[in-house]
């Protein structure tokens, strides 16, 4: 008996599989969007539709009601240019991530050096001098005070120096960037 001939299928559209995993790309991007602060939303160029809807999607509470919100924010996200969205996503958090090590250089900086202290209240003149020179003492205290532990157990595990001082350092070095970058911006 001969074989038949081979099939030919006509191709119907993606599959399945490939619409979910757009579905969830789009659910990702959502989210990310979602994450942003206001501010951010306003700069990111996007349909206004969009905008709202994700503005909406967060003063919701109810289980049902933000899973419906979801997936017309979904419905909208379709419309757009997901990789314009995705790009403008990843700028912002590469912007938050390089303040944060930036604040933290700061902070390292101003625990090794009393000049970089100077250098520091010289960038910014608004700071007030004697809370952060004694938040500064505190801090240096509390990390010869980590370091000495260390000494006298070398078989212990290394401390992160996590001192409410060395926190509280890092928050006021931080603050102060970003209110001289806010002010720079206006």
């Amino acid at each position: 008996m001969a074989k038949p001939p081979p099939l030919e299928f006509e191709f119907d559209g993606p599959s399945k599989s490939h619409l979910k995993r757009e579905a969830q790309e789009l659910l990702t991007i959502g989210n990310d969007l979602l994450a942003l602060p206001d501010a951010q939303l306003d700069i990111i160029d996007m349909d206004e539709r969009l905008r709202d809807g994700l503005r909406t999607w967060r003063k919701i509470s109810s289980h049902e009601a933000r899973r419906r919100q979801g997936q017309y924010v979904g419905k909208i996200l379709r419309e757009s240019d997901p990789e314009a969205l995705r790009v403008a996503i990843a700028a912002y958090w590469r912007s938050r991530e390089r303040a944060q090590q930036d604040a933290e250089r700061w902070r390292d900086r101003l625990l090794a050096d009393d000049a970089a202290v100077t250098e520091w209240i010289a960038l910014h003149p608004q700071v007030v001098i004697q809370p952060l020179r004694t938040l500064i003492r505190n801090a240096r205290r509390e990390r010869a005070a980590i370091e000495a532990a260390a000494a006298e157990h070398p078989d212990a595990a290394p401390a992160k120096n996590t001192s409410p001082y060395f926190r509280e350092l890092l928050i006021a070095v931080r603050t102060t960037l970003h209110d001289a970058a806010k002010a720079k911006d206006e």
